[in-house]
């Protein structure tokens, strides 16, 4: 019997094995009160196969292992058509990118960037579905693309509750809102995440853009939002690059930035370790059985908490994660979109559901004890550092310790353990 290929699977088959013949279109991004474009999203086309779902073109490519070389395919034709048409840096290109890939630019990719005769403004764009996979490489991609001088797009927030606490991790420089806050009245799921993304932008200046903007009504709903920035139909629909877009130096000194001039640098710093932080806030001094309450009160916070929350904690050895330890952290896990543990000797999953990560006996983070709630309006840590007690029981060992509810603090913490986090097995 033969078999039937829908003509969908033919145009991903084409596109897979032509992935070099992708070519950019450009959709343009407006300051909302000029109405200035200020920036362009490159979208991946094949000409040779008009209409094909490019979605469904990078999940098969994911399942066949060839993600690296498609996701590098459109990245350098977005570079490629924003270099031919000639745009200046007053212009800012929007690239999605496909973080685990790993932040290694390759060598063949070096060369095409070296060969631009220009310069090009780029903002990367995080899906809001790559972020809990592999959370190490995402964050390495991100501090990686910074480096470079590269500002960083959060994309499709909103489309996922639970994945909006990531936003303290990525610390975002733009926050596109998902088109299902801008085309509709908010549910109160929807609500919970607005309120949420109005206080991380207040908190760090990030700028919020709205995407699917296709009519006043859209438009009127983007700026409730508090978005500054616009994308959608209503302003334009992905095309060329327009042959001419130089401004005049009077226009350019008037143009708004993509990125917000008060963008605050608050939460980035990520420490070697957490009791590096003990520079910013002075230790107490606790023997165990203290500091295991304070440890508990956090956890039970979460044990009790509505709203999404990522729990990260280090344990120093794997026999401090004990039975009772593993059913508290499972009971998390079954709560929360992501929980870690890490420790000597602990393995990947320590804990159904838990993320893991074993550290090196020898390693400076392997004397510390911490654990760090991030939610969108929760912040809490336990950091504590072993004092090294000897032949004294166990709960009256001590440690120097800080207990903080301090954004900034809590967030530089948790980031100085989730770039540990092994990638899912999932």
């Amino acid at each position: 019997m033969q078999r039937i290929v829908d003509p969908e699977s033919r145009a991903v088959e084409a596109v897979l094995a032509d992935v070099w013949g992708a070519r950019s279109v450009y959709q343009p991004i407006v300051d909302l009160d000029s109405g200035v474009v200020v920036g362009y999203e490159a979208l991946a086309r094949w000409p040779a196969v008009p209409g094909v779902d490019v979605g469904r073109v990078f999940d098969e490519a994911a399942d066949r292992g060839v993600v690296r070389e498609l996701d590098w395919a459109c990245r350098l034709a977005a570079l490629s058509g924003a270099a031919e048409a000639g745009l200046s840096t007053e212009y800012s290109v929007f690239i999605n990118v496909e973080p685990h890939n790993g932040p290694v630019i390759p060598d063949f990719a070096r060369r095409m960037l070296d060969s631009f005769d220009r310069p090009i403004n780029v903002v990367i764009e995080l899906t809001e579905r790559s972020l809990l996979s592999d959370p190490a490489t995402l964050l390495a991609v991100v501090d990686a693309a910074r480096r470079l001088g590269c500002s960083v797009a959060l994309d499709d927030v909103g489309a996922n509750e639970a994945t909006v606490t990531m936003l303290e991790f990525v610390a975002p420089d733009i926050i596109k809102l998902d088109c299902t806050l801008v085309q509709s009245d908010p549910s109160p799921a929807q609500a919970r995440v607005i309120a949420a993304v109005r206080a991380h932008a207040e908190f760090t200046g990030a700028t919020i853009l709205a995407e699917g903007v296709e009519n006043e009504e859209h438009l009127a709903r983007a700026r409730a939002l508090g978005a500054t920035l616009g994308q959608g139909w209503l302003f334009g629909r992905p095309a060329a690059l327009p042959s001419d877009t130089s401004r005049r130096r009077d226009v350019i000194d008037r143009t708004p930035s993509v990125v917000s001039r008060r963008r605050s640098s608050a939460g980035s710093a990520v420490p070697e370790v957490p009791s590096d932080l003990f520079g910013e806030i002075p230790p107490l001094v606790g023997r165990k059985a203290f500091v295991l309450s304070m440890a508990r009160e956090i956890e039970d916070h979460a044990r009790g908490a509505v709203d999404p929350l990522i729990v990260l904690s280090a344990f120093q050895r794997a026999r401090w994660f004990a039975p009772n330890v593993v059913d508290r952290y499972a009971d998390l896990a079954a709560l929360h979109p992501f929980i870690a543990a890490l420790g000597v000797g602990l393995p990947d999953e320590p804990a159904p559901g838990v993320r893991g990560a074993a550290l090196d006996a020898t390693e400076r983070f392997s004397g510390e004890w911490t654990v760090t709630a991030v939610g969108r309006h929760y912040f809490a840590a336990l950091i504590a550092r072993d004092l090294g007690d000897v032949d004294v029981p166990d709960a009256d060992r001590r440690f120097e310790f800080i207990l903080t509810h301090d954004r900034r603090l809590v967030v530089s913490a948790a980031r100085s353990l989730m770039r540990r986090v092994l990638p899912s097995r999932g």
